[in-house]
């Protein structure tokens, strides 16, 4: 979720529950203040009752208007200091309709004669009024929501922009070609720093790359250079003189620990590199046309193992590197024909989805862990890193590779995006 879809969300969720109870809390005080001033208006006309009667010693005539009505009679009770504010229906005299009321009941003396007096008033206009006023107020406020909305959205899309463009660049950003990111010109502070930031992990970045490279290289050369004197000097041993049986198996452990040694030289390096972004030979090809390459070139394999191969290839365009497909597709090819059974079968198919390579095995379907490496079986001769350099190739160029076992045959099928 888009952080400005979040904040809208939460903003729109927190905006309408303070709506919601500040409505509430503003409508009871709206309420009470006018029930206030009903009960002010009635004490008023209590108040003309009263000096009515001590003027005149007589109470007032009874009345009974649209929005008010006041009556008499006699009271029986033991106490004469009555004075009651109450919510009543009032009875409209015009239109015979119940309404909401305000009414007060309080007592008046006269010669000796205590009376009840009872005024009720209308209460509709006040109710109207409370609301008219409710509903202004909530108008407002949702005007006023709905127009926050609307700036926050192209505000919050205005004000991130320089965050996005910056977050843009970072993503294309490549270590390989040694390349500044471009800092984006803002007034806002948070972003300036996080300009300031990137360029700081990028600039360190590139030192440890500079480092990792001249570090793999000088690896590279430091290692092969006495590899190269062994095995040079193991042949000169060989042709200085004749050998016992047991000296001669002692070289030949030798040689094949030498060789094993250099192989796994160069496959460790190789993984360095492919993880490290090292071979930047991005290229477009047809990988069909190296798959029936690759063919050729174990064709002699798969008859002295007497295998039958079946492929069925459709044209397919891939950007990636092109040593690196041939690393790919020597590791796949080569643990198909290894570790297979002799008159064996092996399929390989290629589409624009997919290339999927099957084999038929001497065992059943591989334990967990197969990409990782030094992985292998028990009987296998190789180091384990086979696997591990095609899952790594896969990951340069975000391809899927997965691994299946049915109906008695391995499957690795690789998922790529084919290049439009």
């Amino acid at each position: 979720m888009r952080l400005s879809v979040k904040y809208n969300r939460v903003n729109l969720v927190t905006s309408l529950v303070v709506l919601i109870i500040t409505g509430i809390i503003y409508y009871i005080f709206i309420h009470f203040i006018l029930t206030e001033r009903l009960d002010r208006d009635l004490a008023v006309e209590e108040n003309e009752i009263r000096q009515y009667t001590a003027i005149y010693k007589k109470l007032p005539l009874p009345a009974s208007f649209i929005d008010q009505q006041i009556s008499y009679k006699p009271f029986h009770g033991d106490t004469t200091d009555i004075r009651v504010f109450s919510d009543t229906t009032y009875i409209n005299p015009k239109g015979k309709e119940a309404e909401p009321g305000r009414m007060l009941i309080t007592t008046v003396v006269l010669n000796n004669q205590v009376y009840q007096v009872t005024i009720t008033k209308s209460r509709v206009e006040s109710e109207d009024l409370v609301r008219i006023i409710l509903l202004i107020t909530l108008g407002v406020t949702m005007v006023l929501l709905i127009a926050l909305l609307f700036v926050n959205r192209f505000l919050l899309n205005r004000l991130w922009k320089p965050f996005f463009t910056i977050l843009k660049r970072m993503k294309g950003f490549e270590v390989a070609k040694m390349e500044n990111i471009q800092e984006e010109p803002t007034s806002i502070d948070e972003f300036n720093e996080l300009n300031r930031s990137v360029n700081e992990m990028a600039a360190k970045v590139k030192q440890d790359y500079k480092e990792l490279k001249s570090f793999t290289d000088n690896a590279s050369h430091e290692m092969m250079t006495p590899l190269a004197v062994i095995n040079s000097k193991l042949d000169s041993l060989l042709q200085t003189e004749s050998f016992t049986q047991r000296q001669g198996e002692l070289l030949e452990d030798i040689y094949q620990a030498t060789g094993r040694l250099s192989r796994l030289h160069q496959s460790l390096l190789l993984l360095a590199k492919i993880e490290n972004h090292l071979i930047a030979d991005v290229q477009r090809f047809d990988l069909k046309e190296l798959i029936v390459n690759k063919i050729s070139q174990f064709q002699e394999l798969v008859e002295r193992n007497n295998l039958h191969l079946e492929s069925k290839l459709e044209d397919q365009q891939v950007e990636m590197s092109r040593y690196l497909a041939d690393i790919m597709l020597n590791n796949l090819v080569g643990n198909a024909i290894r570790h297979n059974l002799p008159g064996g079968d092996i399929s390989i198919r290629l589409n624009r989805d997919k290339l999927s390579i099957s084999n038929t095995g001497k065992n059943g379907a591989l334990q967990s862990g197969y990409f990782d490496r030094f992985s292998k079986s028990a009987e296998s001769e190789g180091m384990g890193l086979g696997l591990a350099i095609t899952k790594q190739i896969c990951n340069l160029y975000s391809f899927d590779i997965v691994y299946e076992f049915k109906e008695g045959k391995h499957f690795f099928i690789v998922y790529f995006k084919p290049v439009d």
